[in-house]
């Protein structure tokens, strides 16, 4: 089985079976999901670079709220409703806000910038021993997601995980972040930036070829309705990132799922750590879970 580690990643299984049988049906891999403010601080700690002041607004606003409590919802009811069937939820614990676990982490910047993404080490890590302990930690984290994937079974299908905050507000991510943050979410200006899809499927590459899998993306737009399911209006499906390879690796067994944030935090609150709505998890839970079935 693949297993919790302490501040690096949560493995929570699903589905009837000996707990020692490892292989999985479907895998949710969540590598935004460190959202506790406890998350950032107990990392933060343990760093010497000197970091931006209330660095931990940037925290709250760039991780994927309301990702793992969505994420459990489906693969509880996917395993009800294929009870011979099992998922694992993989949920990082490693903030964003220091390296990012879904970042093809030695990219050149211009190709995060091609792919409309954060970097994946962040220009305020500045000491050689917090970059030492910041790649051990990402580390343990790709190399459990790579034995997850390992463990699916012949037919299985992963998910990749995601929520973003309802605006795309578009900012240099330097030492500067929280005042641009601050000043970008002021209520004059907030309303401004463009504002993104409930549902963005990331799963057109540069040369405009689609990697989504067209029976769940049909059925996910079937589901969803009304509620608008967009194809990569938001972000490229980029080799800057991991999701790129997850899918390239699985070809039509993979999806990658952006959810806005407003649709499952209750209320969406940039600054803070956000409640999470069960209702509103739910309303998007079952449908997902429906459209998720079209594979088998």
């Amino acid at each position: 089985m693949i297993a919790s580690i302490p501040g690096v990643v949560d493995a929570t299984y699903f589905g009837a079976g000996p707990a020692a049988v490892s292989a999985v049906d479907l895998l949710i891999e969540i590598p935004h999901g460190a959202t506790q403010t406890i998350d950032f601080t107990a990392l933060a700690v343990r760093l010497s670079s000197p970091l931006p002041d209330a660095l931990v607004d940037f925290f709250h606003v760039n991780t994927d709220a309301g990702a793992p409590e969505l994420a459990e919802a489906i693969a509880a009811a996917f395993v009800a409703a294929e009870p011979a069937r099992k998922a694992l939820v993989l949920r990082c614990r490693v903030p964003r806000t220091f390296i990012d676990c879904n970042r093809n982490i030695d990219a050149a910047p211009e190709d995060f910038k091609a792919g409309k993404v954060t970097p994946g080490l962040m220009p305020w890590i500045t000491t050689a021993e917090d970059r030492a302990l910041l790649r051990g930690l990402y580390e343990a984290y790709v190399g459990a997601v790579g034995e997850a994937a390992r463990s699916l079974t012949p037919d299985g299908a992963m998910l990749l995980l995601h929520t973003y905050a309802p605006r795309s507000v578009d900012l240099t991510v330097d030492l500067d972040i929280v005042p641009s943050l601050r000043r970008a979410y002021e209520p004059s200006i907030e309303p401004t930036w463009p504002l993104r899809p409930p549902i963005d499927v990331i799963s057109t590459a540069g040369d405009g070829t689609s990697y989504a899998p067209p029976e769940v993306l049909a059925a996910l737009q079937e589901e969803l309705a009304p509620l608008p399911v967009a194809i990569s209006a938001t972000y490229p499906l980029h080799p800057s990132t991991l999701a790129y390879a997850h899918v390239m690796a699985r070809p039509g067994r993979a999806l990658c799922v952006e959810v806005r944030r407003d649709l499952l935090a209750d209320p969406f609150t940039p600054f803070a750590e956000m409640k999470i709505g069960a209702e509103k998890v739910a309303k998007l839970a079952g449908p997902m879970t429906t459209a998720i079935r079209r594979w088998w």
